[in-house]
């Protein structure tokens, strides 16, 4: 007999299913208006304590992707009033795909994201 529960699923923590979630929501909050990047954020900060270290660092890119675009998104609608805040907020919905899709493809090979505190990529 086996000591394993077979209602009990595995810790997320231990495979990817969790953070491809988060990079979900991230993505997702370009359509939403943001509002699923703060379940992915809140998600990243519960799931990191717990999390092997290569899965941390997507954690990390994924806390300081949004907290970075909620700088931008701030100063991007600021800028609004003088036209150039639209190309700034433009750009800002790239720059978060762009970074989710690279930390994707990262965590997908196995990989722990190699500079997750940087603000670019």
């Amino acid at each position: 007999m086996t000591d394993l529960d077979p209602a009990v699923p595995p810790p997320l923590q231990d495979e990817k299913t969790l953070p491809i979630i988060v990079y979900a929501l991230t993505l997702a909050g370009l359509i939403t208006g943001g509002v699923t990047s703060v379940i992915a954020v809140i998600l990243a900060y519960v799931s990191r304590k717990g999390a092997p270290d290569w899965l941390q660092s997507h954690y990390t890119f994924a806390i300081r992707t949004f907290w970075l675009s909620l700088l931008f998104a701030i100063v991007g609608g600021a800028l609004t009033v003088i036209g150039i805040g639209i190309f700034l907020l433009a750009a800002l919905g790239v720059w978060i795909a762009v970074r989710s899709i690279i930390g994707l493809s990262f965590l997908l090979k196995g990989q722990a994201y190699p500079t997750p505190k940087n603000w670019m990529l």
